[in-house]
């Protein structure tokens, strides 16, 4: 089956090279807003920031990094030694989807949240990377200031974000899926 939909879910890929130019505003609020328009299970459940200030995501980086240093995983501290590693991989804007930490499901409503925002971003032709490295940063003895920095309400925490910008080159390979992992109980 084929409509425009499910096109541009086939096609979106993890984009890792941008443009170092900022995304149109238009097309930014466009995908904010398709990031509320997704399903939650309480109302208020999540909150969604919007950063393209460079100096700060440096700095969200470099903590990052710090903490990645510290980690049990060694393909983290490999990251967080290295240092052409950049965590957005040069991304003009990066969004932070933070949860309510008390709230039913806060992991769940972030993700439909961040997927919407994928399928968004591709939907304009603008390239995206599910990113979980840059969130180290609020493991750090700093987290409390960058939550607070960041303007993010008390009570939520980032669960999940997205790095953003136009895409420096298009991927045009887009391998089927293998449906073996699937099982159809009629």
């Amino acid at each position: 089956m084929d409509n425009p939909t499910l096109r541009v879910i086939r096609q979106r890929r993890s984009i890792r090279s941008f443009k170092d130019e900022k995304i149109k505003d238009e097309e930014l609020k466009a995908i904010v807003e398709a990031g509320n328009y997704a399903p939650y299970a309480e109302e208020g459940s999540r909150y969604i920031t919007v950063i393209q200030n460079k100096n700060l995501l440096h700095k969200l980086n470099s903590i990052a990094k710090e903490v990645a240093q510290t980690m049990a995983l060694e393909g983290l501290r490999k990251l967080g030694r290295d240092e052409n590693f950049h965590s957005l991989y040069g991304a003009p804007t990066l969004l932070i989807i933070s949860g309510r930490e008390q709230s039913v499901s806060p992991e769940a409503d972030c993700a439909a949240a961040t997927q919407n925002i994928l399928l968004a971003a591709e939907s304009m032709e603008i390239g995206s990377c599910w990113i979980f490295f840059d969130l180290l940063a609020f493991f750090s003895p700093q987290g409390a200031e960058l939550r607070s920095e960041l303007k993010i309400p008390a009570g939520f925490k980032p669960y999940t974000s997205v790095a953003l910008g136009y895409k420096n080159s298009r991927e045009d390979d887009m391998p089927d899926r293998n449906l073996s992992n699937v099982t159809f109980v009629r």
